[in-house]
């Protein structure tokens, strides 16, 4: 099953999710979703994300987005990427700094990597 992503290039977080998996080989098909047009906000685009955000994610019937309020915590698409990827293409634990783009909200927890 290929991957869904519905984004906006002007979107920096749609950029983010684009290029690791461009970078990542990850097939997907994209449904391209213009901001400034807002066609996010349409009734077309209501059944993809009910929250209607992008990046959005969609892997069968899971559905991954931003998050959607601040005492939730974040989700982001390049996570649930990272599970597509082939096995042995995860980066090597030693490698410096957060992966996947990730963000976390008051983590003090130390970097694995180090």
């Amino acid at each position: 099953m290929v991957l869904e992503l519905y984004l906006d290039l002007i979107s920096q977080p749609s950029r983010a999710v684009y290029i690791f998996a461009k970078k990542n080989g990850i097939p997907f098909e994209l449904g391209n979703v213009e901001l400034l047009k807002g066609q996010h906000l349409t009734k077309e685009f209501f059944p993809v994300n009910s929250l209607q955000r992008v990046p959005t994610l969609k892997d069968g019937d899971f559905v991954l987005s931003e998050r959607c309020s601040p005492s939730l915590p974040p989700l982001h698409t390049a996570a649930h990427m990272a599970l597509a990827l082939p096995q042995g293409a995860l980066p090597h634990p030693s490698a410096p700094g957060p992966h996947w783009g990730m963000r976390a909200v008051g983590d003090k927890s130390p970097d694995p990597g180090s």
